[in-house]
């Protein structure tokens, strides 16, 4: 079992490894979680905790 702490930090680990020009989903982060650690998490709950890193959402962390 991950701890909060543990899983802010492999949530943003999963961020800052994504292709910026196609940036996950918060659906793609929760699916990895998943099959990476056997998480099985909402797709609200991954948005709620990056929102609490203050991480935007794919959409804004698009680079082109």
């Amino acid at each position: 079992v991950l701890r909060f702490a543990a899983f802010y930090r492999k949530v943003k680990q999963i961020i800052d490894a994504e292709d910026k020009q196609n940036p996950l989903s918060d659906q793609a982060i929760a699916d990895r979680l998943t099959r990476e650690s056997g998480i099985e998490i909402a797709r609200r709950t991954v948005a709620k905790y990056r929102d609490q890193l203050r991480i935007p959402s794919a959409r804004m962390r698009k680079e082109v």
